[in-house]
């Protein structure tokens, strides 16, 4: 789950829950908040879409299931297996209605008619058939000139159906007769209004109207693997396509249709995906299922103080999470001072503060007391009340480099030059100090709660001390992974960072999440190993949870 919380759109989304099975996935289909996996087992894994949780288990096939498809409305389901039959389940009772036999190939796709009266078929053997669903009977056979990968039944035209065989698309009549033109393509998908489909071929995945099969978008996966599998979100707005372990989302629907983002975090071929709402995608790989979500616009429902338009201005210099509390605090360079919601996205209040320009700064909610802290180098400290817009203290301090309160609100912690010191919160006294080795370093961007604290050096490593055990021996956390979650975010902004920040798992070395496209550069990022919450110069404030990630 993420938000947005000002701005526009999101242009890239992330994984908010995976779902590892007991078996290895192959192929799904959604319909109603249910989904079904074909397994690699044989059998047929039903979830719930809106849980992830296990509903229930299909089991008949004698090989692996190869493909699966809803009837409207979700009350039966068909599949194909590599066992060479078809079946027909009640997904109320959870039992076959109906086997169907004649295949000599084992079964790559299958298709339920919209008044479920009839089934659609393709097969290794390089026949379409048609069955009757109240029968068994194979009312039609249509050949072939190679394996079919796919048919489907037009949904324009219950009497027309869609196959493709080595890589042509074409289109028959029920009868057999073929009808319309024949396109290349690996796949194909069509808009829920039909009045558009999406052609897989290659490297390129193009969106065509339905009737003038006018050219609307045409785009590229840039990865060295072919785009294999396609959909549409039911808003008709995105596409989405599957290139070996990527999934690639595009906005279509405005006047220049562009990359949303690219999805990663399979660590296997994506074999299937489908959107269950505008905003959320679903895809399987042989190891798991992953729900994505994709950036939501959510208002800024608070404005009390009118901001100055230039972009400097509303760039946001600190954020602070209080995840605990459901909020995120936000800092911009004007001193404008923002707590947001983190469920809702929402802004809940927003005050002016005299934190303006370039200042060290950090804000937190303390015994009910929306408290900022802010200094300039070589300076004095201030401690604002927020809300009365009153200054409480004035404090005597170093030239800093870094400036935090502490998770408990008790601490303030000051980065010198070489020199990591904890200062009481309202007495000023010193509460520890630590040497560092080294002073091209900087505050690091988790932030615990209690009195931990953590720095990162310019190699990135990372140094983590306690000050809550004694006033004046700081115990070093920094000697085991166990302090501190495992996830680390690479790229926080001191002035070495470059290229796009992402999230790295320290215990296996590997990439686990990018930001990418405009929200490459930001200005300031804290996170608590669930919660990232990050800060940008156009003011944006976004935030995501990791939690399925099982970083804590």
């Amino acid at each position: 789950m993420f938000k947005i919380v000002k701005g526009v759109p999101a242009e890239w989304g992330i994984c908010f829950r995976t779902v590892p099975l007991d078996g290895t996935p192959w192929i799904l289909s959604y319909e109603n908040n249910t989904i079904a996996v074909g397994l690699y087992s044989e059998d047929i894994i039903i979830l719930d879409a809106i849980t992830g949780s296990q509903a229930a288990i299909l089991s008949g096939h004698t090989d692996w299931v190869g493909s699966l498809a809803f009837s409207p409305g979700g009350t039966l389901l068909v599949s194909g297996s590599y066992d060479k039959t078809i079946k027909l389940w009640d997904m109320q009772t959870g039992g076959v209605v109906k086997t169907f036999y004649g295949h000599t190939g084992e079964i790559g796709s299958v298709s339920i008619s919209p008044d479920c009266t009839r089934i659609a078929s393709g097969s290794g053997d390089r026949t379409i058939c048609l069955w009757d669903t109240q029968t068994g009977e194979c009312k039609h056979i249509i050949k072939q000139q190679d394996a079919v990968s796919h048919v489907s039944f037009s949904p324009k035209d219950p009497e027309c159906l869609i196959s493709i065989s080595d890589n042509k698309v074409q289109q028959w009549g029920i009868n057999g007769n073929q009808i319309g033109p024949t396109y290349d393509g690996s796949h194909i998908a069509f808009s829920p209004d039909h009045t558009q489909f999406a052609l897989c071929s290659g490297r390129a995945v193009t969106v065509q109207n339905s009737g003038s099969i006018k050219i609307v978008a045409k785009f590229h996966v840039t990865n060295d693997d072919d785009a294999y599998h396609c959909c549409f979100s039911p808003n008709n707005r995105l596409v989405a396509a599957a290139a070996g372990e990527i999934i690639y989302v595009w906005d279509i629907a405005s006047s220049d249709p562009y990359l949303v983002g690219t999805f990663v975090g399979h660590t296997e071929c994506v074999t299937s995906l489908v959107f269950s709402s505008s905003s959320c995608l679903i895809s399987a790989s042989h190891e798991s299922v992953k729900f994505w979500q994709i950036g939501v616009l959510s208002a800024d429902q608070v404005v009390t103080i009118p901001e100055p338009t230039p972009a400097a201005s509303a760039s946001i210099e600190s954020i602070s999470l209080q995840a605990g509390d459901g909020i995120t605090i936000s800092s911009n360079w004007n001193g404008v001072v923002k707590t947001w919601d983190i469920l809702t996205g929402l802004c809940k209040a927003s005050f002016q503060t005299p934190a303006k320009d370039n200042v060290w700064r950090d804000a937190r909610v303390i015994d009910g007391k929306l408290i900022l802290i802010w200094s300039k180098d070589g300076d004095m400290t201030h401690i604002w009340d927020v809300e009365k817009g009153e200054l409480l203290q004035t404090l005597d301090t170093p030239t800093l480099r870094g400036l935090r309160i502490s998770g408990d609100g008790l601490k303030i912690f000051c980065l010198d030059v070489g020199i990591l010191q904890a200062w009481d919160m309202w007495t000023w006294k010193p509460m520890g100090k630590v040497k560092l080795e080294g002073n091209s370093c900087f505050l690091d961007s988790f932030c615990p709660g209690g009195s931990k604290i953590w720095v990162k050096f310019k190699d990135s490593s990372i140094q983590g001390w306690d000050f809550g055990t004694s006033n004046s021996s700081p115990v070093p956390l920094c000697k085991t992974l166990l302090e501190r979650p495992h996830l680390d975010f690479i790229g926080s902004p001191p002035w070495w960072a470059s290229g796009p920040p992402w999230i790295k798992d320290m215990v296996t070395g590997k990439k686990v999440f990018q930001l990418s496209g405009r929200y490459e550069k930001f200005s300031e990022v804290q996170w608590d190993g669930q919660y990232l919450a990050v800060g940008y110069e156009s003011g944006e404030v976004l935030i995501l949870d990791f939690n399925h990630l099982g970083s804590k």
